[in-house]
C-alpha cells in the first residue's frame, strides 16, 4: 500500500503554506476559534458579539490568585466609559499599566480580556486599567479613540502612578493613537507595549502581501474592520485613526511592539519602530516566529505563544520600572 504524505493529505492542503510556517502546536487553538467564530462568517455584528464574547469564555484561563478588581466608570461629557481595576490583594503598585482591548473596534470588552489584564497584573505587580472603549459600527471614529484618551487622562490625574500604555490589535492601534496624542501632557505614559497592532502600515508590501491569507486575520478582514470603523468619510492620513501617519514621531514613550510572524500586520511593528528611531526616540520591534494573530490566547496551550507572552509581560514590567530594555 502505497503511503500518503503529508503535503497529499487534505488537511495539510488546505493550511497550505502555514502547515509547515505555524508552530504545529498551534493548530489545536487554530481549529478551536475557528469552530467558534468561522472565517468568511456573514452575521448581524450583535451576533458576531455574541458568538465573540462566548468564545472569549470558553478560553478564559481564570483569575490568578491574589488579584482583585473592581468595576467602575470613567466620566468623559455627558458619557460614562465603563472600567475595569486590577491590583494585588495587599500590594502597593509601582506602576499602571492602561490596557486597550482587541476586537477589530467591533468586538469585545473589559470580559473578553479579562483573564490577560489579571495575569498582566499578577506578574508585573502593577495597577491595570482595562478600557471598555464605544465600538462601531455604532459609534465611528473617533468615538474609540475618544474614549481611550479619556481614560489615559483620567489615570494621569487621579492613580498618581507612572503609565504604561498597552493593547493588542484594535487596542495596539489605540495606545500608540494616545501615545501620540500626549506626548506633551503633564505626565505622559513613561512606555508603550504595542501588541501585533493595527498601525496603518503599506499593504502593498511586506507582510501584508507575504501573510495576504494569514489564519485568524486576513488582509480582508483588517480592510473590513477598518472600513466598519471609519464609514465613508474618514481620512486615512489622520493619526488618532492610523497612527503610523503621523508625521511626527518625536517625543514618544519608550515603544515595545511585539508582532506575529504569520500575520499580515507584523511589517506595522518594523514600520512603527523604525519612524520612532529616526526621530531619536526609542524603541524595539520582536517578530514571533511561527506564531499568528491572537496567540495571546493561546498562552496556555501553545508552548511559544507562553514564551512569548512572557516577553510581553516582562517589556511592560522593565518600561513600567521606568528601564530600558
Amino acid at each position: 500500500m502505497a503511503m500518503v504524505s503529508d503535503a497529499a493529505k487534505p488537511e495539510t492542503a488546505k493550511r497550505g503554506k502555514y502547515a509547515t510556517l505555524l508552530d504545529p502546536a498551534l493548530w489545536t487553538y487554530i481549529d478551536r476559534v475557528n469552530a467558534w467564530y468561522p472565517p468568511g462568517m456573514d452575521l448581524p455584528v450583535d451576533k458576531q458579539r455574541s458568538l465573540y464574547d462566548a468564545m472569549c469564555r470558553a478560553f478564559h484561563a481564570g483569575i490568578p490568585a491574589g488579584v482583585e478588581a473592581s468595576d467602575g466608570t470613567v466620566a468623559a461629557g455627558s458619557r460614562a466609559i465603563p472600567i475595569r481595576r486590577y491590583q494585588l490583594a495587599g500590594k502597593v503598585p509601582k506602576a499602571m499599566v492602561v490596557y486597550y482591548h482587541g476586537g477589530g473596534f467591533v468586538l469585545g470588552g473589559v470580559d473578553s480580556h479579562d483573564d490577560i489584564c489579571a495575569e498582566i497584573c499578577a506578574d508585573t505587580g502593577f495597577a491595570v486599567l482595562s478600557a471598555d472603549y464605544r465600538l462601531a459600527p455604532e459609534h465611528l471614529h473617533p468615538a474609540a479613540f475618544d474614549d481611550a484618551l479619556a481614560v489615559f487622562e483620567w489615570a494621569a490625574a487621579t492613580a498618581g502612578l507612572p503609565i504604561v500604555l498597552g493593547g493588542e490589535s484594535a487596542g495596539g492601534n489605540l495606545a500608540a493613537g494616545v501615545a501620540h496624542a500626549t506626548r506633551h501632557h503633564p505626565r505622559p505614559a513613561i512606555g508603550q507595549v504595542l501588541i501585533y497592532p493595527e498601525l496603518g502600515g503599506d499593504k502593498s508590501a511586506g507582510s501584508y502581501v507575504e501573510h495576504a491569507e494569514a489564519p485568524l486575520l486576513t488582509l480582508s478582514d483588517i480592510e473590513f474592520y477598518r472600513q466598519v470603523r471609519s464609514g465613508k468619510t474618514q481620512s486615512p492620513a489622520d493619526p488618532t485613526f492610523l497612527p503610523l501617519r503621523d508625521s511626527d514621531f518625536s517625543g514618544l514613550p519608550p515603544t515595545v511592539v511585539v508582532t506575529a510572524q504569520c500575520d499580515p500586520l507584523s511589517s506595522d511593528g518594523e514600520a512603527y519602530r523604525d519612524r520612532i528611531l529616526a526621530a531619536g526616540g526609542r524603541a524595539w520591534w520582536y517578530e514571533e516566529p511561527r506564531l499568528v494573530h491572537s496567540f495571546m490566547r493561546a498562552r496556555k496551550t501553545v508552548p511559544r505563544a507562553s514564551e512569548a507572552f512572557t516577553r510581553i509581560v516582562a517589556a511592560i514590567a522593565t518600561l513600567g520600572k521606568g528601564e530600558w530594555l
